[in-house]
C-alpha cells in the first residue's frame, strides 16, 4: 500500500464509456478520492459505491473528484453506474496492474483489496486506508477528507 507523501503512480485506464482516462487528467482540476474495490454488483462493493455517491455532491463542491477502480470491464461499470445512479467515473483494471502499483492487490495476487486514497492535485498521496470488510472505515475516511477540506477552505477562515 502506498503511504502519505509518496507520489501516486501514473496510469491510463478505460472508463465506463470505454474512454481512456489518465491520472494526470483526473488531477487537472483538483484532488482525487481514488478507491479500489473488488467488483461491481457485490453487496459490500455496492454499499461502498452508494456511500460515495451519497457524499459525492459535497466532495464535488469542495473541488474533490471521486473515481473507483476494479477489475470489471467498462460495460459492467456502465451497468453498475446506471443501476445505482453513481455520478462518478469507474475505471477498468482487468489485469490488476494498477491495483498492484497501488498495493491494492489481494493476497498472493488473488482479488482486489478495498483501498481508498486521497491524492493531492500535485500527485502525492495525502492519506490512505485499506479496510477490506469495514465499509464504515471508508466512510469515516471520506468524512475526514470532507472535514479537512472544509477547515482548509478560505470560506472557513
Amino acid at each position: 500500500m502506498l503511504r502519505r507523501g509518496q507520489l501516486a503512480p501514473e496510469f491510463a485506464l478505460r472508463d465506463q464509456d470505454n474512454q481512456l482516462v489518465s491520472l494526470a487528467e483526473l488531477l487537472s482540476n483538483g484532488p482525487l478520492v481514488l478507491f479500489f474495490y473488488p467488483g461491481d454488483f457485490t453487496p459490500l462493493c455496492t454499499r461502498e459505491a452508494c456511500m460515495l455517491r451519497d457524499f459525492h455532491s459535497e466532495l464535488q463542491q469542495l473541488g474533490i473528484r471521486v473515481v473507483g477502480i476494479s477489475p470489471d470491464k467498462p460495460e459492467k461499470h456502465d451497468a453498475f453506474r446506471t443501476k445505482h445512479a453513481l455520478p462518478y467515473t469507474l475505471l477498468a483494471d482487468p489485469e490488476k496492474d494498477i491495483a498492484y502499483l497501488y498495493g491494492a492487490e489481494g493476497p498472493m495476487g488473488i482479488g482486489i483489496r478495498r483501498a481508498t486514497y486521497l491524492i493531492g492535485q500535485n500527485g502525492y498521496i495525502e492519506d490512505a486506508l485499506v479496510a477490506d470488510l469495514r465499509i464504515s472505515r471508508h466512510e469515516a475516511f471520506v468524512q475526514k477528507v470532507i472535514a479537512t477540506a472544509h477547515a482548509a477552505s478560505p470560506a472557513s477562515a
